[in-house]
């Protein structure tokens, strides 16, 4: 039996055993007991994962990859799978960390980065593969085209290293674009704690209008009086880093 790669559900299946492994090789294993992979498929990652110590739970949703699995690896039971990871509920893991992995499918890859800053003071590590281009965005530094709202958020929250690239020929169906492997590993900066919705608010506003100064491209929030002459706001938003905008939505909840 074989899983047959669905369009709809972005499954590209990674074929490449050294990749395989050096994904699984890009997380730590230390200080959590659990690991949750993110759409499985065949088990390419998920047949080294089970050699480790920690427990290993599987979000997926497609029903033959969960056949296949539960047949192929005797470790893996029906209480090891958790359905569809962006509607997954990590307070059933009553605090407790877990790492996330997986060969993400390109189409909801964001939405799973998201996922992540979400729920990271349960999650202190991420090792995945995404489209190049996300992966790039994820570390991406100011002053850059990559810079934006994804670079901001995920890196007030984790550092990021880009591991290394993954060539389409080895996967199946082959994808149209290159691959990237990053990991985060967990590292809120200090001034988050407290600011998280401002701070939202005030990065995706910004990058919004990104060819803007910050002096427009905020006036949706309505920026407070004391802040209007702040030098930040004669700038744009890709010209600030990210302990920047912590600072200045400290200051923006002091003043208002």
């Amino acid at each position: 039996m074989s899983v047959k790669a669905k369009k709809h559900l972005g499954q590209h299946f990674l074929t490449d055993e050294n990749i395989a492994r050096k994904i699984v090789e890009g997380l730590s294993f230390e200080n959590y007991g659990n690991v949750l992979e993110v759409g499985p498929g065949m088990g390419v990652l998920t047949k080294y994962l089970i050699e480790k110590e920690q427990k290993v739970y599987l979000a997926e949703i497609d029903t033959e990859s969960i056949e296949y699995l539960k047949q192929n690896y005797d470790k893996i039971k029906e209480e090891t799978f958790v359905g569809d990871f962006l509607k997954h509920d990590f307070a059933d893991l009553n605090g407790e960390q877990i790492a996330i992995i997986g060969n993400f499918p390109y189409n909801i890859s964001s939405q799973i980065l998201f996922k992540i800053i979400d729920h990271y003071k349960q999650i202190p590590e991420m090792v995945g593969m995404f489209q190049k281009e996300v992966a790039e965005r994820t570390a991406a530094v100011p002053r850059t085209k990559d810079y934006g709202i994804l670079s901001v958020l995920i890196q007030a929250y984790y550092d990021v290293k880009y591991l290394f690239t993954v060539h389409e020929n080895v996967f199946n169906p082959p994808p149209k674009v290159k691959s990237g492997v990053i990991r985060l590993t967990r590292n809120p900066k200090e001034g988050l704690a407290g600011n998280e919705i401002l701070f939202k608010q005030i990065v995706k506003a910004g990058f919004n209008q990104r060819r803007k100064k910050l002096s427009n491209a905020l006036k949706v929030l309505n920026i407070p009086e004391a802040l209007k002459a702040h030098e930040f706001l004669d700038k744009r938003a890709e010209e600030l880093s990210v302990t920047d905008f912590i600072s200045f939505t400290q200051l923006w909840i002091e003043n208002q």
